[in-house]
């Protein structure tokens, strides 16, 4: 349920509006737009609140929401969201690119590889510090080393970095190096996880599920926004269907889906979606014609010898194609790069 404050409304209003709620044991998550102030609702029973607060000063509506994801929808939020973040936009105009390898190998390769992403016109750096793998006897990353390198790489290029939190002991750890966290596939219903990362407050970049609906997505996103994190990108990499010829089925649909039904911004991850890098090159050229804000590949120098996931790997050459092709096809459906 939200209540929709008049245009007019003061901040006393507003302020007299969410006492009166917490009053009745509830809690509130105001969203301040330019034009009015929607107070969001959290908790079971609100029946109370609508027949005790209807005709407070500045209250111009109150409009229960039937969708079960409260605030990441838009009957709370009907406006895109648009994360700023060290001056890169997401979710605005301007597509953006995440590029870099599936896991940090070494100092020296990283920076190779931020410097020349960043010459291609990628604006952040992916980069694994934690790697969950199905086998315990693969690589799992670097740990903390990882993250030092990749905060060197950004002070180097410029580029922000994403990397993945895979333990809710270590929220404070990663956000202390990363702009931007991510919460993988298989964490995404890690609901502690989910809780500490929405307590920190910090901008996370969070993947769908192989198994998850669009529906399970947009109420993982929901466990951080009601604990006081709306900095969020909704990220489509693909799900478990009868198919096997890819690595899983990019839902390429799902793009303007969660857009019609969330102000939050997507991304699109054809790696890990196809598995294949010949097919990360159209997918994203896809991705961006369906709607999507920006994508995020994976790309190693020498991807027969990675560590992970080289099977889906851009060359250095093979990414710098790629990004002239998304120059090209970003203009067609209003956006840039």
């Amino acid at each position: 349920m939200i209540i929709v404050m008049s245009h007019g409304a003061t901040e006393k209003q507003i302020e007299n509006v969410i006492d009166k709620v917490h009053s009745y044991g509830l809690r509130t998550h105001p969203i301040f737009g330019v034009q009015k102030t929607v107070i969001g609702i959290v908790g079971d029973d609100k029946t109370i609140v609508v027949e005790n607060m209807r005709g407070m000063p500045g209250i111009e509506q109150i409009i229960p929401i039937l969708q079960p994801f409260k605030f990441a929808g838009r009957e709370a939020h009907p406006d895109d969201t648009v994360i700023e973040i060290g001056g890169v936009r997401i979710g605005g105009e301007k597509v953006v690119v995440m590029a870099g390898p599936c896991a940090v190998e070494s100092r020296e390769q990283l920076l190779d590889i931020a410097g020349k992403v960043r010459a291609s016109g990628a604006s952040v750096l992916r980069g694994g510090a934690y790697k969950p793998r199905t086998s315990p006897y693969s690589f799992q990353g670097l740990g903390e080393e990882a993250l030092k390198y990749l905060a060197e790489a950004r002070d180097t290029t410029g580029l922000l970095i994403i990397t993945e939190v895979t333990d809710p002991r270590n929220v404070e750890l990663v956000s202390g190096y990363a702009d931007i966290m991510q919460v993988g596939a298989r964490n995404m219903q890690n609901f502690v996880l989910l809780t500490e990362v929405g307590k920190s407050g910090h901008p996370v970049m969070l993947k769908r599920g192989p198994s998850s609906t669009m529906t399970d997505l947009l109420l993982a996103a929901e466990y951080m926004i009601i604990e006081g994190n709306s900095d969020i990108i909704l990220c489509e990499r693909g799900i478990t269907t009868f198919e096997t010829y890819t690595r899983n089925t990019l839902d390429l649909s799902a793009v303007p889906a969660i857009k019609h039904e969330s102000h939050l911004p997507v991304l699109v991850d054809p790696s890990h979606a196809t598995g294949k890098s010949s097919l990360v090159e159209p997918m994203s050229l896809a991705a961006i014609a369906a709607g999507s804000d920006g994508v995020i590949v994976e790309v190693h120098p020498n991807p027969e010898q990675a560590l992970c996931d080289g099977p889906q790997s851009l060359t250095l050459e093979q990414f710098d194609v790629m990004m002239t092709k998304l120059r090209a096809i970003a203009p067609i459906v209003g956006r840039s790069l």
